[in-house]
């Protein structure tokens, strides 16, 4: 039996994270994009090197570029509690995923990173116990090996990932080792969709594919909403969000934006399937990061998943294309921030 519980904000979820971590009798995993060692309430850096050394075995994977913040101090204060501290660096690819296993029997995953300055953030992740955990500790295994992780029992641990797609699976994309699924899973859904198809990003600098599919389902009748913040974390981005909400607003989709910095990456297909993850809707998600996600067909599962996006749309004002107007730098800007965007 699938059991989980959302978080939607960051420090719900770190308070959850912390609590589960403070458990652990074997096992920790910790797989993530920005992890920095400013945290104040949540000191994650201070009990992962407690549990390290009561014997938990302790094994991090960080991205070199998104926790290059994360001090040289820390990391050797990690190491030297006995936590393994592996860096996931190859050029051109992240690591983008959140992925928390407690041992591997409970597991979060979502769009939370541990940084202080996200604190106040609107996010979203869930925490799942259930068969799915051995899934997704497979899919860490694999990140672990492709970051030259030793440990042997995770090597043995890196093996395909079983789909079970009756009630829910996990997305692995690892464009690294040509496993290109994102791109797929958004595809159909647009295009398979009947009624409605909703969107979580705090960033939408959308490929021509991706716009054309939102566009084709608008043109079956299909009501394609975005939920996006107003203002994000970075001016720039600011700019070609709204170049792009505009163009695709005029073709009939509908832009809600959040006063907050939302930071959640959510799909939802007719009120009945929906997925969770750490994707972003830019070019980096789809052709270079590692991302995961986990797919819910689970009826309770959604119903709660869209109390909380409806929380959102209502707290929300509806884009008006008729009250922006693009410059000339933004159509310059815009075209070439798609192309290089990594953020």
């Amino acid at each position: 039996m699938m059991l989980y519980k959302f978080f939607t904000n960051s420090e719900w979820a770190w308070q959850a994270m912390f609590d589960s971590i403070s458990k652990a009798q074997k096992s920790i995993y910790l797989e993530m994009y920005i992890f920095v060692d400013d945290m104040q309430e949540f000191n994650f850096l201070k009990l992962l090197k407690k549990k390290a050394k009561s014997g938990v075995k302790v094994k991090i994977i960080l991205d070199s570029f998104g926790s290059s913040s994360l001090s040289k101090e820390g990391i050797l204060s990690l190491k030297e509690a006995g936590v393994e501290v592996i860096f996931f660096s190859y050029f051109l690819h992240r690591t983008h995923r959140k992925i928390l296993i407690v041992d591997e029997e409970v597991a979060f995953i979502g769009g939370v990173n541990l940084e202080q300055k996200m604190s106040q953030w609107v996010d979203l992740v869930v925490r799942m116990e259930g068969r799915l955990v051995k899934s997704i500790s497979r899919s860490f295994a694999k990140a672990y090996v492709k970051s030259g992780g030793k440990d042997q029992a995770l090597i043995t641990l890196n093996k395909e990932v079983v789909l079970n797609k009756a009630k829910t699976w996990i997305m692995e994309h690892f464009p690294i080792s040509n496993k290109f699924h994102l791109k797929e899973i958004y595809k159909e859904a647009l295009r398979d969709s009947e009624i409605n198809v909703l969107l979580v990003s705090p960033y939408f600098i959308p490929k021509r594919w991706l716009m054309g599919a939102m566009h084709q389902a608008v043109l079956r009748g299909v009501k394609v909403e975005v939920i996006i913040p107003k203002v994000t974390d970075n001016f720039f981005v600011d700019r070609v969000n709204y170049f792009y909400i505009y163009k695709m607003s005029k073709l009939g989709v509908s832009f809600f934006l959040e006063s907050k910095m939302n930071h959640a990456k959510v799909l939802i297909i007719d009120k009945k399937e929906g997925m969770i993850g750490s994707n972003n809707l830019d070019n980096f998600s789809f052709e270079f990061n590692s991302e995961i996600g986990v797919f819910i067909k689970n009826i309770e599962a959604i119903r709660k998943l869209l109390n909380i996006t409806n929380e959102w749309k209502s707290e929300s004002v509806l884009f008006d294309p008729k009250l922006y107007k693009p410059s000339w730098i933004d159509y310059i800007l815009s075209p070439l921030f798609r192309l290089l965007f990594f953020l």
